[in-house]
């Protein structure tokens, strides 16, 4: 065990730096005065005229002193209290600095997301529907005298070569009339090619006047004739480079007439194309499907439409 006693508490108190400046002063002045009184009167020095000011200044440095140490120790310490707020209002605003940069980036886009760069500038509708029509810069628009394909393939002994060749070599539209063929060979020189773009009409000659057209007068023997026309035109241009190359041929049939039939003047002849009945239109080409059928009617308003579905690249 610790035999170690505490010191007992002083009953009395010390007194306070004030009451000891008073007493002092005090003592100092009553010892001025008992001296005074028991001497021989001094001789007049100037000390004696500022006695009482000295008293005075000495009782004033005594409370002075006595008032900074009172304040002294009634005044806590700044710095042990102010340190730690200091420091958690630091950290706070390093906190909310870092907040308000996350909040920023998160609702700020990156580059990569804001920026949309296209590649390719898209192209207008005109030059993807070109780009899709072939080159084709020649055609051949064949006016065959006769009624309709539908009564060629009707009769395959008198047209054999339209039955069994012809039609094979490319695609019938036996809906369209011949009018609507002429329409399509236009469209097809003008719209489906680059510069210069050429038309050839070429029209199978009337039926002879008298007895050299007798052969040819019937319905059978008009399309024995349109036959024979055909058998001999189409191979002539098939055989062409520029048909090989942009070439396509737009066959119909129409009514052909002689310059008596149609009072004009000797060795003239005409060519008439109709709507009604269908007479029907058969294109051969390089672009075209061979062996194809459609009785599809034709778009007049939109040529370009009926080139892209008839003509491929």
């Amino acid at each position: 065990m610790n035999n170690t006693s505490k010191k007992p508490k002083s009953p009395f108190r010390a007194p306070s730096a004030r009451v000891t400046a008073a007493l002092a002063a005090a003592m100092l002045g009553i010892g001025v005065a008992v001296g005074a009184a028991i001497g021989p009167a001094p001789s007049p020095s100037q000390a004696q005229p500022n006695l009482p000011l000295l008293l005075e200044t000495l009782a004033h440095a005594a409370t002075t002193s006595a008032a900074q140490s009172a304040s002294a120790s009634a005044q806590p310490p700044a710095i042990t209290v102010e340190a730690t707020p200091t420091r958690r209002r630091h950290r706070r605003k390093r906190k909310d600095t870092s907040a308000e940069e996350a909040t920023s980036a998160a609702s700020t886009p990156a580059t990569s997301e804001t920026t949309a760069p296209t590649a390719t500038t898209p192209k207008s509708t005109t030059t993807t529907k070109a780009a899709k029509l072939p080159p084709v810069t020649h055609v051949w628009l064949i006016e065959l005298a006769g009624t309709s394909f539908t009564a060629a393939s009707a009769q395959p002994a008198a047209a054999a070569y339209i039955d069994t060749e012809a039609i094979a070599a490319g695609t019938l539209l036996s809906g369209w009339s011949g009018l609507d063929g002429g329409a399509f060979a236009n469209d097809a020189a003008l719209l489906a090619g680059e510069p210069p773009q050429l038309l050839d009409t070429i029209v199978q000659p009337p039926c002879p006047e008298g007895a050299a057209g007798a052969s040819c007068a019937s319905e059978t023997g008009a399309l024995t004739a349109a036959d024979e026309f055909l058998k001999a035109t189409v191979p002539t241009i098939t055989s062409t480079a520029a048909f090989r190359e942009s070439g396509l041929i737009v066959v119909t049939f129409a009514s052909v007439g002689s310059a008596t039939a149609t009072s004009l003047p000797a060795g003239a002849a005409t060519t008439t194309l109709t709507s009604q009945p269908p007479a029907g239109v058969l294109l051969i080409s390089p672009f075209v499907a061979v062996g194809a059928k459609s009785a599809a009617a034709f778009n007049p308003t939109s040529p370009k439409q009926s080139l892209e579905k008839l003509l491929r690249r």
